[in-house]
């Protein structure tokens, strides 16, 4: 069953949807180093290579559907990114037959760059950084554009409502299919009370936020979901959201109590580069995290907010490559980082979870995107990173260690 496009006033239902239904698979090699059931969901697989392909694809889709049949404008998207948005709104684009222009930093990876010029996308390079690649696209690209015949779209890479929706897609999927992973292990299915569907036992949903797109995707659709989902304590399904420092806008805002903006991006996860969540994105952490030692009290903290360090993701990737056997890019590392560095443990099992109670944990990571990688960038990782787990316990071994 493929996802349904969020897009029930649609004009034109004969156009393409352009993400895909992406696998969840158990990982038998991480569920043992975590020391509980870790699940991936393979957004890596989209046919952009990142998640990003659901939430810029779903809003793309909704302009694109509802522009009239006869209308003589041509639409033209525009987008600013560190690259995988970029990539997405380039992919979207092709596959809906629209021009599309996206505005990189100068420093933007050549892996990128080539990839958008093969989608055929018109290809900017202005600023050192995300924010000044998005005013250049504002105020230039945008601000001294006046043909008649063009609608021109500005696609922002997280902050979008339909965005959002696009994204929390993914959670209707991780609940439709889990049941279906798990059906060998009956003790850890539940039913809904109508007894039609099964509903499955999810403990934690695990990502990690730039400027908040994937998250806010992700709570929107534990939050729009008739029966919640929940886990084997019978509270809510936890979300725990990653950052690399150096790229820690919301972590810092969540120490803070207050919504804060970095002075700069220092971590190399420039896919992870907002300097400022989106205000949604702090919503959601006002509501569901422990702000400063404050804030939601504890069958609410929902929403955990934590960082790792640029060695700890970018060794996270070299050793999935071995374990998985899938290239991710370091952005992505640090969700997975918290499955090698023994930190999973920490944020979701909680005190007084034994050990055989953490045994039956079902943990979803997002894998969510591969993009700017490649083999020789793994082997650099290896050997500049090669002690940034030392600190950490990898395997647990009825220890009581994550």
């Amino acid at each position: 069953m493929g996802s349904q496009g969020p897009s029930p006033n649609s004009n034109n239902a004969d156009l393409p949807q352009p993400w895909i239904e992406t696998p969840l698979i158990p990982s038998v090699p991480l569920s043992r180093i975590a020391g509980c059931n870790i699940f991936l969901k393979l957004e890596n697989l989209q046919p952009s290579g990142s998640f990003k392909s659901r939430g810029i694809g779903n809003m793309m889709l909704l302009v694109a559907s509802s522009s009239p049949e006869d209308s003589k404008k041509e639409i033209h998207f525009y987008c600013s990114s560190e690259g995988n948005a970029g990539l997405a709104c380039a992919t979207t684009a092709a596959t809906l037959n629209k021009k599309a222009t996206i505005v990189l930093p100068v420093t933007a990876s050549p892996v990128v760059i080539e990839k958008l010029v093969a989608l055929g996308a018109e290809v900017i390079k202005a600023g050192t950084n995300w924010p000044e690649a998005d005013a250049h696209l504002r105020n230039v690209c945008l601000g001294q554009s006046h043909d008649s015949q063009v609608q021109a779209i500005y696609v922002p890479p997280f902050d979008h409502a339909d965005i959002w929706s696009g994204a929390a897609t993914l959670v209707d999927e991780i609940a439709t299919q889990l049941p279906a992973v798990l059906k060998k292990s009956p003790h850890e299915v539940i039913l809904d009370d109508d007894q039609e569907r099964q509903q499955p036992v999810i403990d934690a949903i695990v990502c990690n936020v730039g400027g908040g797109g994937l998250l806010n995707g992700v709570m929107e659709g534990l939050e729009r979901r008739k029966i919640p989902l929940v886990g084997h304590d019978g509270l809510p399904t936890k979300v725990l959201a990653l950052e690399t420092i150096g790229a820690d806008s919301l972590n810092v805002s969540v120490k803070r109590g207050t919504h804060s903006t970095l002075p700069g991006i220092t971590s190399i996860a420039k896919s992870l580069g907002a300097t400022r969540v989106s205000r949604r994105t702090w919503e959601w952490a006002e509501k569901y995290s422990a702000l400063g030692g404050g804030g939601a009290q504890d069958e609410e903290k929902k929403l955990i907010s934590a960082t790792v360090t640029d060695g700890e993701a970018a060794l996270a990737c070299v050793k999935f490559a071995d374990d998985a056997r899938m290239l991710i890019e370091v952005s992505c590392g640090a969700t997975i980082a918290t499955v090698y560095n023994g930190d999973l443990r920490k944020y979701l099992g909680g005190k007084d979870t034994s050990d055989e109670e953490w045994r039956k944990r079902n943990v979803v990571l997002v894998v969510c995107g591969g993009n700017n990688t490649n083999l020789e960038t793994m082997e650099r990782y290896r050997e500049e990173y090669a002690g940034a787990f030392d600190k950490s316990v990898a395997v647990v071994n009825g220890s009581g260690k994550g």
